[in-house]
């Protein structure tokens, strides 16, 4: 044990006390280990989630947890994996026994077998989530601390408590974990363990999608995104997860003429909008706004590097993107779309704030205008002074438009002032072609700023366009409408 001191102040919750008490009655030793350990010393809050060690069954220590709390809390058991949860309050416990685990190459499911405190320690992923704190009567509160895990969280380190060659081989989610917990906690990964994970990088192929995209939005999730994309691109596993990016990597130059390498520039457009939004999905619009960039990329003699439509391709990129790595296909995918298709359009009517381009905007973005301008203000990223104000009092002038085009002209949720059925009343036709050309005509005239989004104009409007259409009308007052 490298470090001595008790850490009695972790353990205030009553169910604490309950557990000792449970471990006593059955003679079992126990344990709280992982993350909530970790934390606590870290200061980073008291975690709502708690791993208990029990050497023995956790599945009996649970239940016999379970009879001294009050109410008899049910327990969840998961007897492939030897575990069992109950909730005690506000918090939820997690009920294993100590356990030493081999590994077969295909897999990242372990052969497990009883084991000792120690053996389970020895299983844990990084030296900071083998810390451990003994739950019995005599010793409650002491650290347990076989790898100096308390010395790698004061100097801020990620290292694995065995050969990190193995570690990583035996289960290469930790690489993924290994990255996620160096950019949410500011850590370094120690030498080794970084070439480790670079050496090991294709066993990531074994992993799951689902648990590689967990990870992936716990990086999005952090304080500054882009230490966690430049470490799974240093390591090279980022070609595996999101070749997508990779692609955007690289400056390239024809007689003279360079762009900007829009890997880079994409992860500090991450880093801004993380400092506006917890929005995952807003998050992951920054990171791929410009993944079409890469498709379209071309030189031309007169205007030099062109992206054309990467807004466009890189919306369609999205839906594949969201499908191979089996992401939710549903109304998060189509935000993320319309925010990647859109991500240019508030920056090209900046230079020319005019009605109708203000209140095209407005009308198909919709109830995501304001996520929409939050993504372009965070792709403000010259390091132009100039250019900096200059582009973000443009984009002031952009929302004060807004504002005033919206309480005129209410083109949010824009709805159109006449519906189909008072076409078809008032030209006294069925269902017909004529109806959608009448309303599309209407629509743009009030997006054109031709008429007013009010009833009354948009009906001497549908009048005019139905007789063009060769529709006879049925005119009717509007004393008499009402």
């Amino acid at each position: 044990m490298s470090e001595a001191k008790n850490h009695k102040e972790a353990l205030q919750h009553p169910v604490f006390k309950i557990i000792t008490k449970a471990a006593s009655n059955l003679q079992l030793e126990s344990y709280v280990i992982g993350g909530f350990v970790r934390d606590h010393i870290l200061q980073r809050g008291t975690a709502k989630d708690i791993d208990v060690v029990a050497v023995g069954s956790g599945i009996e220590l649970a239940k016999e947890v379970s009879k001294l709390l009050p109410g008899n809390p049910k327990i969840q058991v998961f007897k492939t994996y030897g575990t069992a949860m109950l909730k005690a309050d506000d918090i939820e416990v997690e009920f294993v026994g100590a356990r030493k685990e081999s590994y077969r190459e295909d897999s990242r499911n372990p052969i497990v077998e009883n084991g000792t405190l120690q053996d389970d320690q020895n299983r844990r992923d990084f030296t900071i989530n083998a810390l451990a704190l003994n739950l019995s009567e005599d010793n409650f509160g002491d650290l347990i601390d076989p790898f100096t895990g308390m010395d790698d969280l004061r100097s801020k380190i990620i290292r694995t408590p065995l050969d990190p060659d193995i570690t990583y081989s035996d289960d290469p989610l930790r690489m993924m974990r290994a990255i996620r917990f160096a950019t949410q906690f500011n850590f370094k990964i120690e030498e080794n363990s970084l070439k480790a994970i670079t050496k090991n990088k294709d066993r990531i192929k074994i992993i799951t999608k689902e648990r590689i995209v967990d990870e992936l939005n716990k990086i999005l999730l952090s304080e500054k995104p882009s230490v966690g994309f430049l470490l799974l691109e240093k390591t090279g596993l980022l070609p595996y997860i999101l070749p997508e990016l990779v692609a955007l990597k690289g400056i390239d130059e024809v007689e003279g003429q360079k762009h900007k390498d829009n890997f880079y520039h994409t992860l500090e457009v991450v880093d801004n909008i993380s400092e506006n939004t917890d929005d995952l999905w807003l998050r992951w619009a920054a990171l791929l706004h410009d993944i079409g960039k890469a498709p379209t990329k071309r030189f031309s003699k007169k205007v030099g590097w062109t992206f054309h439509g990467h807004e466009f391709v890189g919306s369609k990129m999205v839906f594949k993107l969201f499908k191979r790595l089996k992401m939710p296909l549903n109304d998060k995918m189509k935000f993320v779309q319309k925010m990647v298709l859109m991500s240019s359009r508030p920056i090209v009517i900046a230079s020319d704030v005019t009605d109708s381009a203000v209140r095209r905007l407005v009308f198909d973005a919709g109830d995501y205008i304001e996520e929409l301008m939050t993504l372009c203000e965070a792709d403000i990223t010259t390091k132009n002074p100039k250019r900096f104000k200059k582009y973000h009092n443009n984009f002031k002038i952009v929302r004060q438009k807004m504002v005033e085009v919206e309480e005129r002209d209410h083109i949010r949720n824009f709805q159109p002032p006449v519906s189909g059925e008072e076409i078809m009343k008032t030209f006294n036709i069925k269902p017909s072609r004529e109806i959608g050309i009448i309303k599309e005509a209407i629509k743009e005239a009030i997006l054109e700023g031709e008429i007013p989004n009010e009833h009354e104009a948009a009906y001497q409007f549908m009048i005019e366009k139905g007789e063009e259409l060769g529709l006879k009308s049925s005119k009717v007052s509007k004393t008499q409408r009402n």
